[in-house]
């Protein structure tokens, strides 16, 4: 973080969402089945946000023929609109004609199976909504869940078999069971970043959470989940630190999508930070025992994500953390989101992340913190401006939510709740600061610190880290309590 300036309050500008939603049905044709297999597709596309000069969409493909190992979707833009970002898929674009093809993880679609992926786009003026989608070359046309007047044969059901679990897809609602990740993935913007000590934030996750590092021989051990969907298991860590210390060196990704974090010093990412003690403070989620990310001075994690799905520049993003109010301090900065590829602080909109702590950057707070702001560089932000947003609040909770979501281009909201109870209060959601518009963001990921740090200096920050992610898209309020919902319902204690 820069030493402090004082940009002036920006005019308040509301940008619109518009949300369009268009379900095509396929009911002739052939995809990549055996010859003479019957075929069809359904796509749902819905623009779930839009600003000046851009939008994102979310794009749901329902695949009713026989199974296929791997899945071209085409269309064509009718108002001049480009591709600028993509995950869950890779594209090429020609003109208006567009060709997304399937990643490694979900080119496989059983009959009945989804699966979604999401873009951000820009336009120079209208945005109409494209309806002449083909799969594997076979044009999806029709009504969108099969009119009265057509029934599929049996061969093609659109229902999934009971054996099958479709991808989350932005028109469907989040299941009871539903984790953090599956919830944001329903509501039309995925996440592209998941980390957690105590959790998996998917309900199908089944892999590692983080990695120990033990002091009396400088082994490591990765912690993984009881269960699919389940919590830490925390008896391995036990087992595998009993008498002697042991450090977090690692933070996976549960997205898929490889954004790992690693401690800003010598064996991990390279820097001046050390890596977090891995048994200062214990706790119960999900009725489980599980340890925290419990920084102090000097401890940082980071990750270069700009090439691996993080929002950059002015690309809409979202995040969220789980973190305490009895456990923080004024210094620079508590952090969790976007930040520098550089780890230099490079200037306003350089960073979009989460700040939890007691700094009053631009002073005149109100009472002593701590505060749920946002750190966009050269500030941290209680709201639109560096003056006091007296909407804020105080959050000394023991476990506490804070969210941040940015369209990049005129509007964020800050909100804080109660991670055991209730529901999130909105501090702020209107326009950008002055001179944040267009965001520039550059697609790290920061955890612990301010963006221009460890590389040469030393986190002044204290915080403790339970579960947060990243998404790409700007998401709903109705999916942010869903989230919250979800963590209450960990039953943090």
């Amino acid at each position: 973080m820069k030493p402090r300036s004082r940009p002036r309050l920006a005019a308040g500008v509301t940008a619109a969402l518009t949300t369009v939603l268009v379900a095509v049905l396929a009911v002739t044709g052939a995809l990549t089945a055996p010859a003479g297999a019957a075929a069809g597709c359904r796509v749902d596309y819905t623009v779930s946000s839009q600003w000046p000069g851009g939008f994102g969409a979310n794009v749901s493909v329902t695949n009713l023929g026989d199974a296929i190992t791997g899945w071209r979707l085409t269309w064509s833009f009718t108002g001049g609109q480009t591709i600028t970002q993509i995950w869950n898929a890779t594209h090429t674009q020609s003109g208006a004609q567009v060709t997304a093809t399937n990643v490694s993880y979900n080119g496989s679609l059983a009959t009945g199976a989804s699966t979604s992926f999401g873009f951000n786009g820009s336009t120079s003026g209208a945005n109409p909504t494209p309806t002449n989608f083909a799969l594997n070359g076979t044009n999806c046309t029709g009504v969108p869940t099969g009119s009265p007047s057509t029934s599929p044969s049996p061969s093609v059901s659109p229902s999934p078999s009971p054996s099958q679990t479709p991808s989350p897809s932005p028109s469907q609602t989040p299941q009871a069971a539903d984790r953090p990740c599956d919830i944001y993935a329903a509501g039309g913007t995925p996440c592209v970043a998941a980390h957690s000590l105590v959790r998996a934030l998917y309900r199908s996750y089944n892999g590692n959470l983080y990695q120990v590092r033990r002091s009396s021989d400088n082994t490591t051990r990765n912690i993984g989940v009881l269960s699919a969907g389940g919590a830490a298991n925390a008896a391995s860590q036990d087992s595998f630190c009993s008498g002697t210390s042991c450090v977090v060196t690692v933070i996976y990704d549960q997205s898929g999508r490889g954004n790992n974090l690693g401690y800003q010093g010598s064996g991990g990412v390279g820097g001046a930070a050390s890596p977090a003690n891995a048994t200062t403070e214990s706790l119960t989620v999900l009725g489980s025992k599980a340890y925290s990310l419990y920084i102090n001075q000097g401890n940082s994690y980071w990750r270069d994500g700009h090439t691996t799905g993080v929002p950059t520049g002015s690309a809409p993003e979202g995040m969220y953390m789980v973190t305490s109010g009895t456990h923080y301090n004024s210094g620079c900065c508590f952090d969790y989101g976007n930040s520098e590829t550089t780890r230099r602080a490079d200037g306003a909109g350089a960073m979009d992340a989460i700040y939890f702590g007691s700094s009053c950057w631009f002073g005149g707070c109100s009472g002593s913190g701590p505060w749920v702001q946002a750190d966009l560089e050269y500030g941290l932000y209680p709201g639109g401006s560096s003056s006091w947003n007296p909407n804020q609040r105080t959050f000394p909770n023991k476990f506490v939510t804070a969210m941040l979501k940015n369209n990049g281009t005129s509007r964020f909201a800050i909100k804080g709740g109660n991670a055991q109870s209730g529901g999130m209060t909105t501090l702020w959601d209107g326009a950008l600061p002055r001179g944040y518009s267009p965001m520039r963001k550059q697609g790290a990921i920061i955890l612990g610190s301010g963006g221009d740090c460890c590389i040469d200096n030393r986190n002044l920050s204290v915080g403790t880290f339970y579960e947060g992610a990243m998404v790409a898209g700007y998401p709903s309020d109705a999916t942010d309590n869903a989230v919250q919902a979800a963590v209450v319902a960990a039953g943090y204690r």
